[in-house]
């Protein structure tokens, strides 16, 4: 037995399936790992095939069963009580996320604490998802339009932020009276459970939704199973391609938000002070590990040099630490995979001509030595065609270089195969508003950043992924539509008798 092995701590996770606890049908299983003390925190099943089967099936009975005859208003009502449960519970929630990814408590329960309000609203909308009557040119004849639900929804999340990710792709796959088949990610599963457990106690009907844990090939098994109709998937654009392919060889359509390598453009008449700070809470609050951080700084030349001087020293001194401390301003990588990335990253950028301002090395926190901490960092004077202003780090690192025009900056901005976000700091609002239109990004944020709600809708551009969640919108891309004709009229419409 490994070292990691023996210093695992924490609960056994078995599968959630039809209401009730279910081992692996392979008898396999993995750990997770505490990204802060680098030991071992947690085992789950390592589900394969046929343990998704099991959980796709039983989503399958919910759906034409007691979730599919329940009425839409009552569906919302339990989506409401779930909400009131999470808020409840956000604290739990919170630390076992934490304890899982090592981003800091405060970022995990303003997360726990804020999703009742996607549970409030999507609940609402669950009885208001109505059809049409469609006005035909021959009048005994009734047509009109059912919206109905498209039957097991596949969703699969990432680490970063489990528990509102989960609720930005179920929470209107619910109120269109969809089942759920839930696969967290391997280094962040157990929040996944609270959450099932908490919407079976507010009312919900066993095999509504079912969590299944397990690495790539459970992935692969829930993405290719011929009943699941849809699914929703939160992570890197390389993974969105290889799921979008595999579930349109059998036509089933893909909800996909993935990587960004989104920029904030810092004009001369912009507010100086808000911008720094929006800057530096862009990339460096989550550690760099969300797919909207602001990764790509552009500021105009004539304000370049204070907006760098004063990024440098705040970045310079912020306390990383243990992400369960209240005073703690950013955790640890949340994986040593991620960790190594950002090493690489970063020496890959600097051996290509750019300069390093500060950090951009493993940082040794007291008292964690084992732990998956990396210094925030930032990159200047980086020359056009560096892989650092193209590629995805998915940590601290910001990439920072002047501009000269609103054209030039714009350019600059769109030069990504991305498109998921963008920043926009001045205080001309003809200008803030004209960018607005010109930049290719499916968020645009005016003098703020990483500003989510709801009720509006949030997606990306080109490579940053496909459709949208949040907002009524959203709710959409979870129904089809069903035509139904009625001829009112007792005339025989025989095509084989001429009329004179």
């Amino acid at each position: 037995m490994s070292e990691l092995q023996e210093q695992i701590e924490g609960p056994v996770y078995q599968n959630h399936v039809e209401g009730r606890p279910r081992g692996g049908e392979e008898g396999r299983s993995f750990h997770g790992v505490n990204p802060t003390t680098g030991c071992g925190w947690g085992r789950f099943v390592e589900s394969g095939a046929v343990d998704i089967d099991v959980a796709v099936r039983a989503a399958d009975r919910a759906l034409r069963g007691p979730w599919g005859q329940l009425s839409p208003t009552r569906r919302g009502r339990l989506m409401m009580a779930w909400g009131d449960r999470i808020a409840g519970n956000a604290e739990t929630i919170a630390r076992l996320e934490s304890t899982q990814n090592g981003k800091l408590i405060g970022e995990m329960l303003a997360q726990a604490r804020v999703v009742c309000d996607w549970l409030y609203y999507f609940g609402g909308l669950a009885d208001k998802l109505e059809g049409r009557t469609i006005p035909l040119e021959r009048r005994s004849v009734l047509n009109y339009t059912l919206r109905e639900p498209l039957g097991v929804v596949g969703v699969i999340v990432p680490w970063n932020s489990p528990t509102f990710l989960t609720l930005m792709s179920c929470a209107p796959a619910l109120a269109a009276g969809n089942t759920i088949v839930l696969k967290p990610s391997e280094v962040t599963s157990a929040s996944a459970f609270e959450l099932v457990r908490l919407a079976e106690e507010a009312g919900f009907p066993p095999g509504v939704i079912n969590v299944v844990t397990g690495a790539r090939a459970a992935g692969e098994a829930l993405v290719d199973h011929p009943m699941v109709a849809k699914i929703c998937f939160t992570g890197s654009d390389g993974a969105g391609r290889a799921i979008a392919a595999r579930a349109g060889a059998r036509l089933a359509s893909c909800t996909l938000e993935l990587g960004g390598k989104s920029p904030n453009i810092v004009f001369e008449d912009a507010p100086v002070d808000n911008a720094v700070v929006g800057l530096l809470s862009g990339i460096f609050a989550a550690a760099g590990q969300t797919c909207i951080a602001g990764s790509r700084a552009y500021v105009h030349e004539h304000i370049y040099e204070e907006v760098m001087d004063r990024l440098v020293k705040r970045a310079k001194s912020i306390r990383l630490g243990d992400p369960l401390v209240a005073g703690t301003q950013m955790g640890p990588a949340a994986t040593a995979a991620q960790l190594r990335k950002n090493e690489s990253m970063v020496a890959s950028a600097v051996s290509h001509g750019a300069t390093l301002a500060c950090g951009g090395q493993r940082a040794k926190v007291a008292g964690f030595e084992a732990g998956f901490f990396f210094e925030p960092t930032i990159l200047h004077r980086i020359p056009a065609g560096n892989p650092i202003l193209q590629d995805e780090v998915f940590g601290p690192v910001l990439a920072i270089a002047p501009f000269t025009s609103d054209d030039e900056a714009v350019a600059l901005a769109n030069g990504t195969r991305f498109g998921l976000a963008a920043g926009v700091w001045t205080s001309n609002f003809a200008r803030a508003h004209t960018m607005a239109r010109r930049l290719h990004a499916g968020t645009v944020w005016i003098n703020t950043y990483r500003a989510l709600a709801f009720n509006s809708p949030f997606g990306g551009y080109k490579d940053s992924g496909l459709g949208r969640v949040n907002g009524i919108e959203s709710v959409d891309q979870f129904l089809q539509t069903k035509s139904v004709w009625c001829e009112t009229s007792d005339e025989i419409q025989d095509p084989f008798v001429m009329k004179v």
